[in-house]
């Protein structure tokens, strides 16, 4: 059957996370719903990642396996169907045995922290007005890849086999009214 990668952004105030739930509208669900709409036949994502609730994601790749023709408009008109908070930027058509989530190389977060009070950036990260020695943050920062048992920094009584990660990159960016932390490694644990 073949399968098809999905690039999707969206923001995530008004959801509970990426991944389904009973009784709760999360990302995964609007999409799949989005579809089933347009080609009349369900589909079941698969996530790279899962963002937790209120969490944005300016790129997030899911895949699905699908047996039968795409609407030829499928990105401008899932588009039209799904909220104007989730976009969909494109759809591939992959090989079979591709997967999302284990064939990722790296993933990306960035945590956003404001100096000055700003109501249009109230869900966007976190408001800190005061001083911050940016020397001592991007020093501390630094010492992270170092590191690669992350047992400490995962959720207790979890199933996961293995607590290694491998930390690429860990920096600070500051610019004016915001500072930036960005992390990126071949994966993180649930909780991290």
């Amino acid at each position: 059957m073949p399968r098809y990668f999905l690039e999707l952004a969206y923001k995530g105030t008004a959801y509970s996370g990426f991944q389904s739930q009973e009784n709760a509208n999360t990302v995964q669900a609007e999409v799949e719903k989005a579809f089933l709409v347009l080609q009349r036949s369900a589909i079941r994502l698969t996530g790279s990642s899962r963002t937790d609730t209120g969490v944005h994601a300016r790129q997030n790749f899911f895949h699905f396996d699908f047996d039968g023709p795409l609407h030829p408009q499928l990105v401008y008109k899932l588009n039209a169907i799904l909220p104007r908070d989730i976009v969909l930027r494109e759809v591939r058509e992959v090989g079979p045995e591709a997967h999302c989530r284990f064939d990722a190389l790296s993933r990306e977060y960035e945590y956003h922290v404001y100096r000055r009070k700003d109501p249009f950036l109230d869900d966007r990260g976190y408001y800190f007005p005061y001083r911050v020695d940016e020397g001592r943050l991007q020093q501390a920062a630094g010492l992270l890849p170092a590191y690669s048992d992350f047992t400490s920094f995962s959720k207790r009584n979890t199933q996961v086999k293995s607590f290694q990660c491998r930390i690429m990159e860990s920096r600070w960016e500051f610019t004016g009214n915001e500072l930036v932390y960005h992390v990126r490694a071949d994966r993180f644990l649930r909780g991290m």
